[in-house]
Parts: structure tokens; C-alpha cells; sequence
């Protein structure tokens, strides 16, 4: 057996991991676009560093795009076997893939313009919405923790991460050729005690494990309480200095979270009488898949509910659709809270707002969670004198604030405890994937061999390793 590591090899997005077995059956893990950048001009997203025609199965870990990006590409150019993944995924990659051909259309169209007038060909998306359906019609949604046949002599179980709703560990047993191997696969690793989600649910024993390394070299901030922070920030912008707040969020899972959390507070009686406005289609249309998977929800939402039926809605709370609407936000001078996407900021129309918030010393750009390389919001994290936005340098009077405590990816002590109780003795090697190569993984690593654990390598990308 070999394991090709064809994305998230140290970096963090592009989760892409092709496992091809000794009955020559060929089984990726994840299939995930590269972000950051401009996705249908990035040469890792244009190619793949394989045959997707020759691609048997696919077993994806969870709707984040840098994890299920690329699969209408895949299914575009070749690819017709079925997608693993459970049922929640299934409900998520709808209203996911179809919102990134959306964008991709759109930003290829912009670029392009400029493109004609300096004389340069064209550029196409990666996949437009046409391209989406055949994908969506292989997948193959399967329950947690029950076991169904990849190939033969291949079992799969899929365990809940606890990352975002639906997302799962991948772990294979290999049966083929007198062996018997055990191969796990985290995805992202969830986060204990964080709200709505069941916490993450711990590993099979096995004798390979390709694990996230996002956080390897640093823990989340120890808030005791988040709620009181956010309230903090609500009262000092919104309340004190008649200002706005905006939230660059993921429109799966962090925009969900926050709004839980506000939700929560206005239940209270805590939070200030004010708007809030959840400003993203995707994220109108992920929380109403949230509202259809309870069955991922764990013992506190689920004993909230019972007073407030709706844990993602309140009297001051609009979900905005229109564009029109969400371009009146700009020229509205009342305090308020607008979450938007992307989490990144590096598309969506939080972008726009943050272009007409930013220069406001009485605003704040409140950021959540994690931002790639190249992203407006990490640029916002570094807190610059100016940032330029849509080719317009602006100055940053805005106050920049930080909450990684609302992160859904385990840091460095909960990536430690989740993977301690893997049988060492037997655990033969620890492939690092998902995360920055000189921050993040060389330090775990050094923390993982210190640990015991034996055998802990970084592939490069496109890497073979074998797995005996």
C-alpha cells in the first residue's frame, strides 16, 4: 500500500490524500481546494498530481471547502465513483459547492476584464454551478460509527470529529495479502467543550495516522469566559463609542457559534439593544442545515432548546439575502453587528465591509478564527497602518481584535490529547499534514517524538510513502 499526499502537505488548505491499496483500488481523502489565493489562477487548483479517472472512491471528512473544494473538478474530469461522507456533509456540500462555482464565476469574470485589456487570454473557474449536480449525485451518505465495505478487504468507520457539524475521522481496516492494518485519518480536529457540537470522539488503535497539525505550536487563548468577552466588545464599539462591529466568519460553524452565543445573551437580557446582521446567503442557507441535524448537537444546546426553540434566531437578529440590502448596511450610521463572509476575508461581501468600516476608529474588525496567508484577514491580524482592498489603500483606524478562541481546530494540547490515547506500541508512524510547515509542524513534531511517539514525518507535497 501507498499514501500520496496531493494537498495540506505543509500548508494548510487543499486536504488531498490518494491511498492506493494492494488490489490496485485507489481511495482519496478529501479532495479540497487551495485558498488564499485566487482559486481558478492557482496551478495546484488548475491540476491534479494524479488521473482522476482512475480515482475508485473518495471518503471526504467533512464541508469545508478547503477539504471538498475541488470534488466538482474531480467529477469534471474524470472522476464517477462514490463519495463517502456523513449525512450532514451530504446537506452541506449542496449549498457549499454550489456557492463556490457562484464565486468562481463571478471572480473570473472581474479578472478577467482587466485580462482583455492588457491583452491576455482568459481565464476559466475551476467548475461553474452546472458542474455541481453530477458531484452531488455520488455521494453516499453514511452514519457515524457505522462500518461499510471501500473495497474488498477495506472497512471504513466514521467517528465525529467535533469540528463542525457532520465532520468525521476517517478510520480503515485493511484486510488484504495476510495483513491486517489499521490507517486513521483525523481530518480536523474538533474542539472539547465548544458550543452546539458534540465534543470529538476518540480514534480506533492503528498503525497509521495522518493527522491536522493547524495549531501544533500554539494553544487558543485561555478566555474564561467567551461570552463575556464578546459582550466586552459589544459594549465598548456598539455601546460606548457608537460603532460598528464586523466579524469576518465561516459561514459553516463560526457564524453558527457566534450566533448561538448572541443568541444566548439576548435570552439573558445581556446584550445591548441593538441590530445584528447575519449578511451571507451561504450562511442563511448552513444554518437552516443546522437546524435539520439535532442528532449532531450536544447535551447543552440540546437542554437550551427546550426554553428557546431557536437557538439561532432573536427579535434583533436579520438574515440578509439580497444584495441590495446587504450594500445599505454600508450607508447605515446606526450601531450594529454584522457577521459576514468569508471567515478569511479574502472574498464575499465582507469584504465590502470591511472596505467602508475600516477607516472608523469607532468600528472594530473583530477576527475569529483562522486566516490563510495572502488573506485580508490575516493581513488584518498583523494590525498594518494600511491594507489595500479591491486595489484601494486604506488606512486601518478600526481597532483589530482577536477571539482564536472561537476557533474550531484543536490547538496544540487538544491535537496531544486527542492523539495520547492511540496505542503507541502498535502505531507505526504519524504522517503531519494540514498545517504551516516551519510554525506549526516542526514544533509538534519535536512534541510528539518527545512524547513517545515514534517515527513522526512531514510529507512534502506530492510525496509517496509506503504503508507495509
Amino acid at each position: 500500500m501507498h499514501v500520496q499526499f496531493c494537498g495540506a502537505a505543509r500548508t494548510v488548505t487543499g486536504s488531498c490524500h490518494l491511498i492506493e491499496f494492494d488490489n490496485g483500488f485507489r481511495l482519496l481523502l478529501d479532495c479540497g481546494l487551495f485558498q488564499g489565493r485566487q482559486a481558478y489562477v492557482d496551478t495546484w487548483n488548475q491540476t491534479f498530481p494524479f488521473d482522476p479517472s482512475t480515482i475508485d472512491a473518495v471518503i471526504l471528512s467533512h464541508a469545508h471547502i478547503d477539504h471538498c473544494g475541488r470534488l466538482p473538478k474531480l467529477v469534471k474530469d474524470g472522476f464517477n465513483g462514490p463519495i463517502y461522507c456523513t449525512p450532514a456533509t451530504a446537506d452541506l456540500c449542496q449549498i457549499m459547492l454550489l456557492d463556490t462555482a457562484h464565486i468562481q464565476e463571478k471572480d473570473a469574470e472581474y479578472h478577467n476584464k482587466k485580462r482583455e485589456q492588457r491583452g491576455e487570454p482568459p481565464l476559466e473557474p475551476l467548475y461553474t454551478p452546472d458542474d455541481v449536480p453530477p458531484m452531488l449525485a455520488l455521494l453516499k451518505a453514511i452514519a457515524y460509527e457505522q462500518p461499510f465495505a471501500v473495497t474488498d478487504g477495506v472497512t471504513a468507520r466514521l467517528l465525529d470529529a467535533g469540528h463542525i457539524l457532520g465532520s468525521a475521522s476517517v478510520n480503515l481496516r485493511v484486510q488484504q495479502n495476510d495483513k491486517d492494518v489499521r490507517i486513521g485519518f483525523t481530518g480536523d480536529i474538533g474542539r472539547p467543550s465548544r458550543p452546539i457540537l458534540k465534543d470529538p470522539v476518540r480514534m480506533d488503535d492503528c498503525d497509521y495516522v495522518l493527522t491536522e497539525s493547524t495549531y501544533g505550536n500554539r494553544y487558543h487563548e485561555g478566555t474564561p469566559d467567551d461570552q463575556l468577552r464578546l459582550l466586552q466588545i459589544v459594549k465598548e464599539t456598539c455601546v460606548k463609542r457608537q460603532g460598528k462591529i464586523v466579524i469576518p466568519a465561516f459561514s459553516l460553524g463560526r457564524t453558527q457559534e457566534i450566533v448561538y452565543m448572541l443568541d444566548q445573551l439576548s435570552h439573558q437580557g445581556k446584550l445591548p439593544k441593538l441590530k445584528v446582521y447575519v449578511d451571507s446567503p451561504l450562511s442563511t442557507n448552513a444554518t437552516d442545515v443546522y437546524r435539520l441535524h439535532p442528532e449532531c448537537y450536544d447535551q447543552d444546546i440540546a437542554d437550551y432548546i427546550r426554553t428557546d426553540p431557536n437557538p439561532f434566531g432573536f427579535n434583533d437578529l436579520t438574515y440578509i439575502q439580497n444584495v441590495e440590502d446587504s450594500k445599505r448596511l454600508n450607508f447605515d450610521p446606526q450601531p450594529c453587528i454584522i457577521i459576514s463572509a468569508s471567515g478569511m476575508a479574502e472574498a464575499g461581501r465582507v469584504v465590502h465591509h470591511i472596505l467602508n468600516n475600516v477607516e472608523n476608529p469607532n468600528n472594530t474588525i473583530l477576527i475569529v478564527g483562522y486566516a490563510a496567508e495572502g488573506s485580508l484577514g490575516k493581513r488584518l491580524t498583523q494590525r498594518p497602518e494600511f491594507v489595500k482592498i479591491f486595489g484601494e489603500e486604506k488606512k486601518v483606524n478600526a481597532r483589530i481584535e482577536i477571539m482564536d478562541s472561537f476557533s474550531a481546530h484543536a490547538d496544540k494540547g487538544e491535537i496531544l490529547a486527542f492523539l495520547n490515547p492511540l496505542d503507541k506500541k502498535r502505531l507505526r508512524k504519524v504522517f503531519l499534514v494540514h498545517g504551516d510547515y516551519e510554525d506549526a509542524q516542526l514544533p509538534l513534531q519535536k512534541t510528539l517524538t518527545e512524547l513517545g511517539f515514534a517515527n513522526v514525518e512531514i510529507p512534502a507535497f506530492n510525496t509517496t510513502a509506503t504503508l507495509d
